[in-house]
């Protein structure tokens, strides 16, 4: 099993920078590069902006724009849609595959999290750590400081609240928020 293979087995394996073979620790020197450059550009320099996201991000849709600064492990996991708008502070720990549809609006200070670690100490001092996707729709609206979790789906026109951690998946058409996330009414037509 390659070492990209592994790491989007959703199986635990171990982890180290020093374990990674050299193809895996160049791509993710190259991510921290590109995004340093990225974090340094003027408020002026949209189209600088736009060309590094387009390296950075195995997919950047048309009319998308992010606040930096900007932080992400790999940048080649991460899928985006079109006019998509990240504010300030976005983290994006992408050891496996971040999927996010269109129109999709994150607040300030977001941390989209695929990765994560063993509950048992002997496993976390090796150290082990597992993967698994996270998958946004479309028209979603996530809420300043929400943290999203290993494994969790967004379902399209949802809206999550400020400071929710989003353990589980939450469905389509929502109001939803809280730690954990919890869905607090439909979305009517209005």
């Amino acid at each position: 099993m390659t070492v990209e293979e592994r790491i989007k087995s959703g199986e635990l394996y171990p982890c180290s920078i020093e374990g990674d073979d050299e193809e895996m620790a160049a791509r993710r020197m190259e991510a921290k590069e590109l995004l340093y450059d990225y974090n340094l550009t003027r408020p002026s320099e949209f189209e600088k902006r736009t060309e590094i996201l387009k390296k950075v991000f195995a997919e950047f849709g048309e009319g998308g724009y992010i606040e930096p600064p900007l932080y992400c492990n790999w940048g080649t996991h991460v899928h985006i849609g079109k006019h998509f708008y990240a504010n300030f502070g976005m983290v994006l720990v992408d050891d496996t595959d971040v999927f996010i549809g269109d129109n999709v609006m994150i607040a300030p200070n977001v941390i989209i999290a695929t990765g994560g670690h063993p509950i048992s100490p002997k496993l976390r001092l090796a150290p082990y750590q597992f993967n698994k996707p996270i998958h946004i729709g479309s028209n979603v609206w996530i809420g300043a400081g929400s943290i999203l979790l290993p494994g969790v789906t967004i379902g399209d026109n949802t809206v999550i609240g400020a400071g929710s951690v989003v353990t589980k998946d939450i469905p389509a058409n929502v109001v939803a928020f809280g730690d954990p996330c919890r869905v607090s009414r439909e979305i009517e037509e209005e």
